[in-house]
Formats: C-alpha cells, sequence, structure tokens
C-alpha cells in the first residue's frame, strides 16, 4: 500500500512539473505576443507564484520519491535509465533556476512600466528571449525522463 502511494505522488509531481511547465510557458508567450505591459505584470505575477507553489514543490518531491521507490523496487540508481533520468533531471534544474530568475525579473520589468506608463524596456525583451530558449532544454529534459520512466530502455550501467 505504502508504495503505490509513493507511486502515486511521484507521477502526480511529475505530471505536475509537465504541466505546469507548459501551462506556464503558454500564458508567457501569449502575454508576451499581445504586448500589453498590464497584462504581462499580471501574467507574470501568477507565474512566479505557480513556480514557487507547484513547481518547486515537486521538483523538492520527486528525488525524494524517486530514489525510494528505485530503492523499493529493488533497483540500483546506477541502472542505465534510473542514472540517465538523474542527470536529465539535473539539466532540467540548472535551465530552471535561472528562468524563475528571469520570470521575476521580467515581472519587476513590466510592473514598472505600467506603474510608469512606460513601454516595456529592451531589457525585458532579452530576458524573454533567453527565457524562451532555456525552456526548451529543460522541457525536452522533462518529456525524455517520462519516456524513460515508462519505457526502462536498456542503458548502460554506470557502475
Amino acid at each position: 500500500m505504502f508504495y503505490l502511494l509513493l507511486k502515486t505522488v511521484h507521477v502526480i509531481g511529475a505530471s505536475v512539473l509537465l504541466g505546469t511547465g507548459a501551462g506556464i510557458a503558454f500564458f508567457m508567450l501569449v502575454a508576451h505576443v499581445r504586448g500589453e505591459p498590464r497584462e504581462l505584470a499580471g501574467v507574470a505575477r501568477t507565474v512566479v507564484l505557480a513556480d514557487f507553489l507547484f513547481t518547486a514543490t515537486a521538483i523538492a518531491l520527486q528525488p525524494i520519491t524517486g530514489i525510494w521507490l528505485a530503492w523499493s523496487s529493488g533497483y540500483s540508481l546506477a541502472e542505465g535509465w534510473i542514472s540517465a533520468s538523474i542527470a536529465l533531471y539535473i539539466v532540467t534544474g540548472a535551465f530552471w533556476l535561472p528562468v524563475v530568475w528571469m520570470q521575476i525579473r521580467m515581472r519587476d520589468l513590466a510592473v514598472h512600466a505600467v506603474k510608469t506608463n512606460a513601454p516595456l524596456p529592451d531589457e525585458y525583451t532579452s530576458l524573454f528571449r533567453w527565457w524562451f530558449a532555456f525552456g526548451f532544454p529543460a522541457f525536452a529534459a522533462v518529456l525524455i525522463i517520462f519516456w524513460l520512466m515508462i519505457a526502462r530502455p536498456a542503458v548502460p550501467y554506470w557502475d
């Protein structure tokens, strides 16, 4: 029973990472394309909050539940598909951390533009381009992790 609960928490956490990532990307992209500072400020506030409430929580729980599941199932963490998943998880984090900072900065720039009735500054556009570029490898890594968890392919051991 505990194993099924642990697995459920792990699968929900993975779904939250994928779903929140996709949702955040969609809403930020749509707000950016519309180019209205007031809309961008509102969306960015929500995105930053969602990242802290949902993404950060899932990021903290995934390694705990994943390692516990591996050990409970008799898998070694050196198992190829598990090692590959861990490596990709680290890659995802390496891209996600700067993205969070960029989202906070873009939010602050949009809020300032609204307060001063000014257009979005060039810094916002530059940050958005980096934010967009960082999203691709992070999202791709999460998709590959999903595949690895489902398929458990024969990947060489790293003992």
